[in-house]
């Protein structure tokens, strides 16, 4: 599966050139806090699978381990890479042009979910991440 996606004022476009796995929609306070919006869709791909194909994203280092990709000239957040899985890097979802085409599996850091907004889905809720396996009840 090939897709496309970029930044808000066009300097940065990249290609997805991986099948997408682990869609979610996180409500962590550092994504929060990084896009200005009470949660964020992301995907992963495995590492080789997103290529830039105009501009280079600026990195911003948001704590040990972890790197965010963003546009420099309108701030668009595009990806996220965590040291403890090598092999993942994630992509916010509404960066593509077509964000239809990869909808949240689940919802993570659900401890930190904002309580005014409303989830009508079914989808499952992870306290934190789906690697620690624990369903919010």
């Amino acid at each position: 599966m090939m897709m496309q996606g970029g930044c808000f004022c066009g300097a940065v476009r990249y290609l997805v050139t991986e099948t997408p796995f682990n869609s979610t929609l996180c409500h962590c306070s550092m994504c929060r806090r990084a896009t200005g919006a009470p949660a964020v869709a992301w995907f992963s791909v495995k590492r080789g699978g997103l290529r830039y194909t105009m501009g280079k994203p600026a990195t911003y280092h948001s704590s040990p381990g972890i790197s965010r990709r963003f546009c420099a000239d309108c701030g668009t957040q595009l990806a996220f890479e965590d040291e403890r899985w090598p092999d993942e890097l994630d992509i916010t979802t509404a960066s593509l042009d077509d964000p239809e085409l990869v909808p949240p599996g689940d919802h993570t850091f659900m401890q930190s979910h904002v309580r005014w907004l409303q989830l009508a889905d079914t989808l499952p809720r992870y306290v934190r991440t789906r690697k620690e396996g624990t369903l919010q009840g």
